[in-house]
């Protein structure tokens, strides 16, 4: 089993010191727009969380109090959060090079590839099937914000340097504000969480935590 770089109990002492190590990068500060705010939930599915699976996060389960603070928070004002579940169809038919790259797969319809019960969509909410690391590859995602007049995404959820940054990535692109959490994404060790920030913060996003997001919501 994979050691957790971080616990729910050390997540908040953790991201501040994140937060230290990117401060000289994370220069575009942003006050959230909460009429034009979406909240991303990005693959927290058992097939991210199960310590047995083969693609095993070990920073997602940490990350599940936090996600359920800030859901909560975005459920009561109003706005919308939007799921996403990486899943692939049985026969492997949209798998591509993905099959060859990662051991095992999430398939479609398996418990595997359900959202953790303890975070899971309110049966209205939109919950994204996508078969590539951005949430904006060959989705329905960019038609939904239109019609919800999105401005500002907040990306939380797993993992932190494939899925959440290349979503956040793409929303860049399109001239979305991202606000990506620090305390609300997790990867398979702080090596490469940490390097995702930095990233992140030079050129993409405003690297920040669920409390600071939950008070502009307020």
């Amino acid at each position: 089993m994979v050691e957790p770089y971080v616990t729910p109990e050390s997540i908040l002492a953790k991201a501040d010191l994140w937060l230290k190590k990117v401060e000289p990068f994370n220069r575009h500060r942003m006050q959230l727009n909460r009429d034009g705010a979406a909240l991303f939930v990005i693959d927290m599915q058992y097939f991210f969380l199960d310590p047995s699976s083969p693609t095993f996060t070990a920073g997602g389960p940490a990350i599940i109090p936090t996600l359920q603070r800030i859901i909560a928070a975005f459920r009561e004002a109003g706005r919308p959060v939007i799921y996403t579940r990486h899943v692939h169809h049985p026969d492997r038919i949209d798998a591509g090079i993905m099959e060859w790259w990662w051991e095992g797969m999430c398939l479609e319809g398996s418990p595997e590839s359900e959202v953790h019960r303890d975070i899971a969509p309110l049966p209205k909410e939109k919950v994204i099937l996508k078969h590539r690391y951005s949430a904006f590859y060959n989705t329905d995602l960019e038609t939904v914000l239109r019609v919800l007049r999105i401005e500002d995404l907040v990306i939380t959820g797993v993992m932190t340097n494939l899925c959440c940054e290349s979503t956040a990535r793409d929303a860049y692109y399109r001239d979305y504000r991202v606000f990506f959490l620090a305390d609300g994404t997790g990867s398979i060790n702080e090596e490469m969480h940490v390097a995702s920030l930095l990233s992140l913060s030079l050129g993409f996003a405003f690297v920040t935590t669920a409390d600071e997001v939950i008070r502009q919501l307020k």
